[in-house]
């Protein structure tokens, strides 16, 4: 056996994670002394668990008899926090009782003053948002939704939150519960609430907001973090059958490309630049075969462009992605052979025994989103939006640009000649979304996370691979791990 790149991949999706900060109040510990303490303010109201006033859960607050529109008057305040973005929710319906002229509800934010004449170091009061009842007989649940103010969002100095009761006359009270405040606790309950100590911000040298010691790019701008696909310096396997809608041989090794995606996202999120390493590592087939990838549901005006491909006398566009696609495809060569020749008539590269060992052929392919913080004519696009589910990759066969082969079940481009589903062997069925499977579900195309080492020319995968027809008809529920190198799963001598 022959030495040769094999890759051996523990699947693993780096995927950030976002953090959310919130302060919460739902009056659940059921006496306002216990908050409290925990250094929320109250002024003129209770808690109360009775049948028909409490909004969710066992108890609820209620304000007072609310008898004038001072802020003042009536309210609940958050501890001191530092205030992240989003919206401020909160529930509140009216109780029964003599029927007021007025009720309502005002939202306002306080600064942290260290020069304030008294020890609530309480600045002025800012309101920003105001809620009037239109009916004072509504008595049903209203849901509040107050947006942070840009002014304090994402702050680094604190601020409490006020939630005030207004009206005039009569004795219906507002209740309220299930309050949500984005941002992060910044009290100190053992220093009568004052807030804690303020750390200066971390270094953000490029300013994207993304500190440097979670910057993976501290002096750019324009990017930020690394998700590999699937993991960092590993690599998966893509390995083709070109005699589709035959079988053919069934090896397996008339193309045969390792792959690892690396993705950059910006300080946003937002997706820059996804670079695609291939290493073409094999090819016995006759045909003269191309290869590529779709990338599903994303339009070509999605990509700035595209740089690293080999597309030939293939039509482009102006940003390098094929010409005629609903979807953005790039073309990564269009002739595995103008990469890595023949090393002699009748044998293949790198699927003969009695051939030479051929290096394999690294090529990236960088598919370029945002360019220097430029979005393309379509929008951006998040990392979510451009998962690995995405790529659809396929090969063409002999340069015929329509004779499209994929993995099974993932969609033919917009150029593919449908033309030849359901013939011969291949069983496809376009409006059932069954794609590249014979009637027993045998495929002609493979992906390998893990990494694979393919058989030897002219040898049916299935002579090297004792379990693939298990795992294949079965639907991928029988033998998932068919290609691990166990006792009785694999014969050493027909594999490449």
């Amino acid at each position: 056996m022959k030495n040769k790149i094999f890759s051996l991949v523990i699947m693993a999706i780096l995927f950030p994670i976002a953090v959310i900060a919130q302060v919460t109040l739902n009056a659940e510990s059921g006496n306002i002394g216990v908050d409290a303490g925990n250094c929320w303010k109250f002024q003129g109201m209770s808690y109360i668990s009775s049948a028909g006033d409490v909004i969710s859960g066992t108890f609820s607050l209620r304000s007072g008899q609310i008898n004038n529109h001072s802020i003042t008057n009536t309210y609940l305040k958050t501890p001191w926090m530092k205030i992240g973005t989003g919206n401020i929710t909160f529930k509140i319906k009216l109780s029964s009782g003599s029927a007021p002229q007025s009720r309502g509800i005002r939202v306002s934010y306080i600064p942290y003053n260290a020069s304030s004449p008294t020890t609530s170091y309480e600045g002025t009061a800012v309101t920003f948002h105001s809620y009037d009842y239109a009916n004072v007989s509504d008595l049903s649940v209203k849901e509040i939704s107050v947006p942070i103010p840009a002014a304090i969002e994402n702050s680094t100095v604190v601020y409490r939150i006020m939630v005030s009761f207004v009206g005039q006359t009569g004795s219906g009270r507002i209740l309220s519960d299930d309050y949500v405040f984005p941002g992060i606790y910044w009290s100190n309950p053992s220093n009568s609430c004052n807030p804690l100590p303020l750390v200066a911000p971390p270094a953000d040298a490029d300013g994207d907001g993304v500190p440097d010691v979670d910057d993976e790019y501290p002096n750019d701008p324009y990017r930020a973090h690394n998700t590999y696909f699937p993991a960092f310096s590993q690599f998966g396997t893509l390995a083709f059958e070109d005699n589709w809608p035959k079988k053919g041989d069934y090896d397996f090794n008339d193309v045969v490309v390792d792959y690892n995606i690396k993705t950059v996202t910006n300080g946003n999120g937002n997706v820059v630049e996804v670079i695609f390493s291939f290493i073409l590592r094999a090819s016995g087939a006759v045909y003269n075969n191309g290869f590529g990838v779709q990338l599903d549901g994303i339009a070509p005006n999605k990509v700035s462009m595209v740089t690293g491909n080999h597309p030939g006398s293939l039509p482009s566009a102006a940003n390098k992605t094929e010409s005629g696609q609903s979807y953005a495809n790039v073309i990564v060569f269009d002739n595995f052979f103008s990469l890595m020749t023949r090393p002699g008539v009748g044998l293949g590269v790198n699927t003969d025994i009695a051939g030479p060992y051929i290096t394999p052929v690294t090529q990236q392919v960088v598919i370029k989103f945002i360019d220097n913080g430029v979005a393309p004519p379509g929008g951006t696009l998040t990392l979510a939006q451009l998962s690995s589910a995405v790529y659809n990759f396929y090969i063409f066969i002999n340069r015929e640009r329509g004779r499209e082969v994929h993995l099974p079940d993932r969609s033919p481009t917009s150029l593919a000649n449908t033309s030849l589903f359901g013939t011969l062997e291949d069983s496809s069925n376009p409006v059932a979304g069954r794609y590249y499977k014979t009637i027993n579900n045998l495929p002609w195309a493979i992906n390998i996370v893990e990494g694979f080492e393919y058989t030897i020319e002219k040898i049916a995968i299935d002579q090297g691979y004792l379990h693939f027809i298990d795992w294949a008809t079965s639907a991928g529920v029988q033998y998932p791990d068919w290609f691990m190198n166990k006792p009785g799963y694999r014969v050493p001598e027909k594999i490449y």
